[in-house]
């Protein structure tokens, strides 16, 4: 007994070892700013609540996801002043010009418009650029800028925790889809910093595990030191005189079965998806259209 006391003892300390570092490095986060509400559209503490939210949400994907707002676009061309802006401001997570995802809302002209960076092309190709616009664009439409940012953020989150080649449609208020209920539980208290999976990194919830695995380990240890019982059925058979006697196969039926392949008739908003390459030489993905 006092071996298996010491086996989870061993297993506890490990877990407390390894933590510990994850739990110093995250007390600490830089904060970015990444809200430039140029055209004014939010309050001081919705602007601090999204800068919080975008930062934590960012640093899980190792992305900067930046929103930017202006009252008119020189020569009303959003796109262009969205690649003018990455160029001179030079955001990205862990270096200049780095993995960047750029949400544009242009208020004379009613133009929104995404574009993604490096890691942010990579995984927010034009499609799921274009899945986020029409997802956010009601909201936009009826004045609510704060909700439709927190959901461009979660949103952008989510589809960069998926490999770049899955998409699947987002209907707001439709069981299927990875969004269906996105914009439904969006918590306006953001700046609580609670993020869905934070669990993960608790130290008492990864502790309350390691207990747990050392006790089945322990009763595991347990139950074994008991003895065991080698005699089975093959014990006191012959098994030169068993076998099988006889075998038979009996064909019964086909079934066929006809299902129908639903096809994706909802239309979405006007706009556009591609990419290009900003005037200093970064590549993008995109998507605009109006709100």
């Amino acid at each position: 007994m006092s071996r298996c006391r010491a086996v989870l003892t061993l297993l506890i300390f490990l877990v407390v070892y390894s933590v510990a570092p994850t739990e110093r490095a995250m007390a600490a986060p830089e904060i970015k700013q990444l809200i430039f509400d140029e055209a004014g559209l939010l309050s001081q503490e919705d602007r601090d609540e999204l800068n919080v939210m975008a930062n934590e949400y960012g640093a899980k994907r190792e992305t900067d996801f930046i929103i930017l707002t202006a009252e008119s676009a020189p020569n009303d061309d959003d796109e262009l002043m969205t690649e003018n802006f990455y160029d001179e401001y030079a955001p990205g997570y862990d270096k200049p010009h780095g993995n960047t995802v750029i949400l544009t809302v242009v208020i004379s002209s009613r133009d929104v418009g995404l574009q993604g960076y490096y890691k942010g092309e990579e995984y927010l190709d034009g499609s799921r650029l274009d899945e986020i616009r029409s997802l956010i664009a009601p909201y936009l439409s009826s004045g609510d800028y704060k909700q439709a940012f927190e959901l461009y953020i979660k949103t952008a989150y989510e589809y960069m925790g998926m490999e770049p080649d899955i998409n699947q449609d987002i209907n707001p208020g439709v069981g299927s889809g990875i969004h269906s209920g996105i914009n439904q539980n969006i918590n306006p208290g953001v700046n609580s910093g609670v993020d869905p999976d934070s669990i993960f990194f608790n130290i008492w919830f990864q502790l309350g595990v390691a207990m747990l695995i050392g006790g089945i380990a322990v009763s595991v240890m347990a139950y074994r030191s008991g003895g065991r019982v080698t005699v089975n059925r093959h014990t006191y058979e012959d098994s030169s005189t068993s076998g099988i006697l006889q075998r038979e196969d009996r064909y019964l039926r086909t079934t066929v079965t006809k299902r129908k392949i639903e096809r994706n008739t909802n239309g979405g908003s006007g706009g556009g998806r591609g990419g290009g390459i900003s005037g200093g030489g970064h590549s993008h993905s995109s998507s605009s259209g109006k709100f």
